[in-house]
């Protein structure tokens, strides 16, 4: 039997992938902007439900 038992990883796949942390967008959002637009659409939803009846 074979004394190695060691797995061998072809280079681009046996280290750490890393990512470029800070990127620019074109558009910045901040959390309470996203926090503030869901509650927005959810009032929207509910201002529409209750004057158009179908």
């Amino acid at each position: 039997m074979a004394s190695d038992n060691s797995i061998n990883l072809p280079s681009g796949y046996g280290g750490l992938v890393r990512f470029k942390e800070e990127y620019s967008s074109l558009f910045e959002l901040k959390p309470m902007h996203v926090v503030f637009f869901v509650i927005l659409l959810i009032g929207l939803r509910i201002v529409l439900g209750l004057t158009v009846k179908i």
